[in-house]
C-alpha cells in the first residue's frame, strides 16, 4: 500500500477502494489539511439502487468517516438521457413524476450509510436537473461545447462499443458525458466540490469533467475511481439468479438481502468484508483467515454486517435467526420471502411468484432437475398443484432459496 499521509487516503487504500487517482501527491496533502467535499452521481432509474452501487455508496461513508463532506447527485436530469456506459442499447425513457418518485425513493436508503444536514461533514443530496433544467441549448453548445471534441468523445468506450458492435447510439446519449462533465464544472463553482468518485468504468467521464472545470474557472479538482468489483465467479456485483439485489426492502425483503451476502463465495469473503462493513481491519484478518467449514462464520459476520448498514440490526437479527432455524433445525423461519394466495396455485406459480426463478420455463426445469420441495419433500410432477391449508406451505428452490406460500 502507498504511504499517505491523509487519513482518507489511508482508510480507502487499507480497505481496497482505490483503482485510480488524479495527482495523488496534491489530493493526499488537501485531505490531510481541510474539509474535501466530494461527489458521486447516482442515475434515478428504479426505487432502489442495488448492491452494484454499493462501493459507490461506501466510497461516501468512508468519505466521512475520515472528516469529509459528502455530496450525492441525484440524476434529475440526466437520468432523461441515459448514461450509455456498459450499454448495448437505448434506455427508456422515464416521465418526470417517476423520476422524482425514484429519488425519493432512493434517498431513503442513503439515509441509513450517510449522516444527513447542515454541518460542514453533513451529506447532503442534490438533483442535477434543477441546474441541467435551466441550460439553454444555445448556451451550452456555446459555452461548453467549445471545450469538447467529437474526435474524443468517440474514443470513449461508453461509445465505442456500440459503434464497434454496430448498435446505434441516439445523440442524445452521445451527449450525456458532456452534461456529466457540465456536473462536476457546476458543483466545483457553487458548493465548493474538489473531487469526483465513481466506478472505474465512469473514468473518462471524471476526467471530462475535471478539465471543463479547469478551462471554464481554472478550479484544481480530483477524481478517484474504484475497481470493477465482480464476484470470484466473474459475475457483477448486485445480480442474482433470480434478478437484482436491491438495497430497498419494498424492492427485496431483509431475508433474501442477508441471504446474498451469506452465500457470498469463501474466496470474496475478505474483501467483500473491506468493502462493505465497518468491522475493523483485525477482526476482518481473523475472519478471512478461517478455513474449511468455520469459513461460515466469516460469510455469518459478512451477512450481519452488511444488512444491519442497509436494512438495520433488527432486519439483521432476524433474518440470521430466519436462517438458523431454516437450515439448523429444518423448520420455517418467520421472515422467509412469503407469497399469500386465495385459492390452488401450482409450484411452478409458487416457484415464479417467490422470484426464485425469472420464468415458467426455468421452473419446469427446476422440477425436472429435481431441485423443487414442498415442506422438505421433492417435486417430480411439473403440474402439481399446492392446495389450500391452515399452515404457511414451505417452498425450497435447491439448498439455499426457501419461502412460504400463505393461504388467506
Amino acid at each position: 500500500m502507498t504511504a499517505y499521509k491523509s487519513d482518507l487516503l489511508r482508510l480507502l487504500d487499507a480497505r481496497g477502494y482505490i483503482h485510480q487517482t488524479t495527482d495523488a501527491p496534491a489530493l493526499d496533502a488537501l485531505a490531510s489539511k481541510e474539509i474535501v467535499p466530494a461527489y458521486i452521481g447516482f442515475d434515478a432509474t428504479a426505487p432502489s439502487l442495488h448492491v452494484g452501487n454499493l462501493v459507490s455508496i461506501m466510497l461516501l461513508r468512508r468519505l466521512q468517516q475520515a472528516g469529509h463532506k459528502p455530496v450525492v447527485v441525484m440524476g434529475g436530469g440526466t437520468t432523461r438521457i441515459g448514461d450509455p456506459t456498459g450499454k448495448d442499447e437505448v434506455r427508456k425513457m422515464l416521465t418526470d413524476e417517476t423520476i422524482e418518485a425514484n429519488i425519493t425513493s432512493i434517498r431513503t436508503a442513503f439515509e441509513r450509510f450517510l449522516t444527513f444536514g447542515d454541518g460542514p461533514t453533513d451529506a447532503v443530496m442534490v438533483n442535477n436537473h434543477d441546474w441541467l433544467g435551466q441550460l439553454g441549448y444555445i448556451e451550452l453548445l456555446q459555452q461548453v461545447g467549445t471545450h469538447f471534441t467529437i474526435n474524443r468523445m468517440l474514443t470513449f468506450d461508453s461509445v465505442k462499443l456500440r459503434l464497434d458492435r454496430e448498435q446505434p447510439m441516439t445523440f442524445l446519449e452521445f451527449n450525456y458525458m458532456i452534461l456529466q462533465g457540465y456536473d462536476f464544472r457546476h458543483l466545483s463553482k457553487t458548493m465548493g466540490v474538489r473531487l469526483q468518485m465513481g466506478g472505474s468504468d465512469q473514468w473518462g467521464n471524471i476526467i471530462n469533467g475535471m478539465e471543463l472545470a479547469r478551462r471554464m474557472d481554472g478550479a484544481d479538482v480530483f477524481g478517484l475511481t474504484t475497481p470493477l468489483i465482480t464476484k470470484a465467479d466473474g459475475t457483477k456485483m448486485g445480480k442474482s439468479v433470480s434478478g437484482a439485489i436491491w438495497l430497498n426492502r419494498d424492492q427485496l425483503p431483509d431475508y433474501d438481502y442477508w441471504q446474498f451476502w451469506r452465500n457470498t463465495d469463501d474466496r470474496d469473503v475478505g474483501r467483500f468484508l473491506r468493502l462493505f462493513t465497518d468491522l475493523p481491519l483485525d477482526e476482518i484478518a481473523r475472519l478471512e483467515a478461517l478455513d474449511g467449514s468455520e469459513i461460515n462464520a466469516a460469510k455469518i459476520a459478512l451477512a450481519n454486517a452488511a444488512t444491519e448498514l442497509c436494512r438495520g440490526a433488527d432486519a439483521a437479527a432476524i433474518a440470521a435467526e430466519t436462517a438458523r432455524k431454516t437450515f439448523e433445525e429444518g423448520a420455517s423461519g418467520g421472515d422467509l420471502p412469503t407469497h399469500s394466495v386465495s385459492g390452488d396455485i401450482s409450484v411452478i406459480d409458487a416457484l415464479v411468484a417467490l422470484n426464485f426463478v425469472a420464468s415458467k420455463k426455468e421452473a419446469r426445469r427446476m422440477i425436472q432437475g429435481g431441485g423443487a420441495r414442498v415442506d422438505g419433500n421433492p417435486v417430480t410432477d411439473e403440474d402439481a398443484l399446492i392446495v389450500p391449508q391452515t399452515m404457511p406451505v414451505k417452498i425450497s428452490a435447491g439448498k439455499k432459496k426457501h419461502g412460504l406460500i400463505e393461504f388467506t
